[in-house]
């Protein structure tokens, strides 16, 4: 293990071991840093990833470890907590008290779900306690769902679940106020809505639920650069311009800037992301390599 990489990955998910992977492919010295608390860990499978669609989701980062560590990538389980800027780039303070420098910063440290205040919603988060249609809706397509209302994208949800089953019911709870175009909507989809508090899962009686999360990007580690989330209807998310932050060497790819990205989007943000870092890398050398002519 050394001290000092060409990039840092902080986050070992799809975003992050996709980076690593191409910037190892690009015979850059990388380390990923991963805290091994990936978002989907309470699904069993993970869907719409092309050529291992149904896979387990810690199947795949397993595979996507083995693939970084064999094109001489660094895997170093641990959490970062602070990034800050040195001469040479950037050093990364890990909760045990170490560091390690690079000379650029690529952060997937993706977001975390914040459950709604529902009884038996935590306990059977990522089983019959859904929120994207397009990771779960097959599994419970034709069943007998729930959509429990929780901010302003849930009549959004509503009706995008209405693709995957026509037996809905959707719930304001004393939250969404529907307008009377939303209501019409509803009535002409047969989504039936039943208004009054949900304040327990047991009091209903579905095969499946929906909710809304709060969506929370996964940034305290940037706040010593000057980068902090900024607000969303949907949570908060760390902006950049395509995967480029506005701190000059810090990249940003996944759910940490991005809210709504599944796995594979995930995954290709992390090959752009660290395409744009090699090119950077490449100019930084080849303007020091100019210099080094003399005149």
């Amino acid at each position: 293990m050394n001290d000092s990489y060409d990039v840092i990955v902080i986050g070992g998910g799809a975003a992050g071991l996709s980076g690593a992977l191409t910037l190892s492919r690009a015979r850059r010295s990388v380390l990923v840093i991963d805290a091994g608390r990936p978002r989907n860990a309470a699904a069993s499978n993970a869907h719409n990833y092309l050529g291992r669609e149904g896979v387990n989701p810690f199947e795949l980062l397993r595979i996507g470890r083995a693939e970084v560590e064999g094109y001489g990538g660094e895997i170093r389980r641990g959490e970062a907590v602070k990034a800050s800027r040195t001469d040479a780039g950037f050093a990364v303070e890990l909760a045990d008290g170490s560091t390690v420098e690079g000379r650029r910063l690529l952060v997937a440290t993706g977001l975390t779900d914040e459950l709604p205040d529902i009884a038996g919603v935590a306990e059977r988060w990522g089983k019959d306690v859904l929120h994207c249609p397009y990771c779960h809706g097959w599994e419970v397509r034709d069943r007998n769902i729930g959509v429990i209302g929780g901010g302003p994208l849930s009549v959004h949800q509503a009706l995008t679940w209405r693709q995957w089953s026509a037996d809905i019911t959707f719930y304001p709870n004393d939250i969404v106020e529907l307008d009377e175009a939303q209501r019409r909507q509803f009535e002409a989809r047969g989504i039936r809505v039943v208004e009054g508090p949900v304040r327990s899962l047991d009091d209903l009686d579905h095969e499946a639920f929906v909710v809304a999360t709060k969506m929370m990007s996964n940034a305290d580690v940037l706040a010593g650069l000057g980068l902090v989330a900024e607000d969303h209807p949907a949570g908060r998310f760390v902006p950049a311009d395509g995967e480029a932050t506005s701190v000059p060497g810090v990249w940003v790819a996944g759910n940490v800037t991005n809210l709504a990205e599944q796995v594979i989007g995930a995954a290709a943000a992390g090959v752009r992301a660290a395409a744009a870092i090699n090119f950077d890398l490449i100019t930084e050398e080849t303007e020091a390599a100019v210099a080094s002519l003399g005149a």
